[in-house]
């Protein structure tokens, strides 16, 4: 499975992929996998590798744990698998994380460490639930509609575009009743189909902006490192200016659309062809073959596909 031809990218999952159990199987058979789950908790000060490993859901699902949880399982599988990947691939000429994926991108490259990371997005998990107990929000996938008629549909009932996941796959972000009525809107206006999210607050909208400013003047104490390899923004789907923009780029971003297929446009046109996904769920690897059907994809996110992969 060697890969001779063409440039590899390290993708870092975001919040959904979260399943109790994660991380299991590579902290019991991975040194390095276990000390980032040591790191977590030492940092964070609660035990958050019991929650991943045995919950409850219902605890894991917040969003003020799912978040450091998410990360991480990432790490700890990047850890697991570095000889792996360096004996298999080339190194990779970018890396690229949606939404909460992007601090997993930035601590892969080196720009944060895992320790600031962690607490970061501790920090950003609660900021952002406590944005969704101010106002009660929802999301819904659009599925199979223009993206423009759908920006239409935005403006016309006041929700935003969060996730832009594929061209045919949107996800909306918004108040209940205006999200209701975005959703009638698109069926009526040619939606193949329209999809409720079960989320706890409508991200990446409008309604994250209370949690703006305070993530930013956390974002201040943070020192950033020059990257080893660039990272994709979510916000603009170009390489991030790290150290300089991080601070923007990371408060902004909680309340930006996540320009996902357009990163991995972006990056196919810089000669991508083979895309890695890293960390718990196989979403994004699912993304890049709807966005890029000709790349090539690898999915990490448990011991099985270490195996599978050390044995290709």
């Amino acid at each position: 499975m060697t890969n001779n031809q063409g440039k590899v990218a390290y993708l870092f999952p975001g919040q959904g992929a979260q399943a109790v159990g994660m991380g299991k199987d590579i902290y019991d058979s991975n040194n390095d996998a276990r000390s980032i789950f040591t790191e977590a908790d030492s940092s964070l000060e609660f035990n958050l590798s019991t929650l991943c490993f045995n919950g409850p859901e219902e605890t894991l699902t917040q969003t003020v744990n799912t978040q450091p949880a998410i990360l991480t399982v990432s790490i700890a599988m990047l850890y697991a698998s570095q000889n792996i990947l360096n004996e298999k691939f080339p190194e990779p000429s970018f890396m690229a994380g949606h939404s909460l994926g992007e601090y997993s991108a930035l601590v892969a490259s080196g720009v944060l460490t895992f320790q600031e990371a962690v607490r970061l997005v501790r920090t950003r998990g609660q900021l952002m639930q406590d944005a969704g107990d101010i106002e009660t929000g929802a999301m819904a996938a659009i599925i199979g509609i223009d993206e423009n008629v759908l920006s239409e549909i935005c403006t016309e009932t006041g929700v935003d575009m969060a996730n832009l996941n594929a061209p045919d796959q949107i996800a909306i972000s918004g108040s209940a009743a205006a999200i209701q009525k975005a959703q009638d809107l698109a069926t009526e206006r040619g939606a193949r189909r329209v999809v409720p999210l079960k989320v706890s607050a409508a991200f990446h909208s409008a309604l994250m902006e209370p949690a703006v400013s305070p993530m930013r003047e956390k974002l201040k104490n943070v020192s950033f490192k020059q990257a080893s390899v660039s990272v994709i923004s979510n916000v603009t789907a170009t390489p991030l200016d790290i150290p300089e923009g991080l601070v923007d780029e990371l408060a902004t971003q909680i309340r930006s659309s996540v320009q996902w297929f357009r990163s991995i446009q972006y990056m196919k046109s810089q000669g991508v062809t083979s895309y890695i996904e890293i960390g718990p769920g196989k979403v994004l690897t699912g993304l890049v073959r709807r966005i890029d059907p000709d790349a090539e994809t690898t999915n990490l996110s448990s011991l099985e596909d270490l195996e599978t992969l050390s044995n290709s």
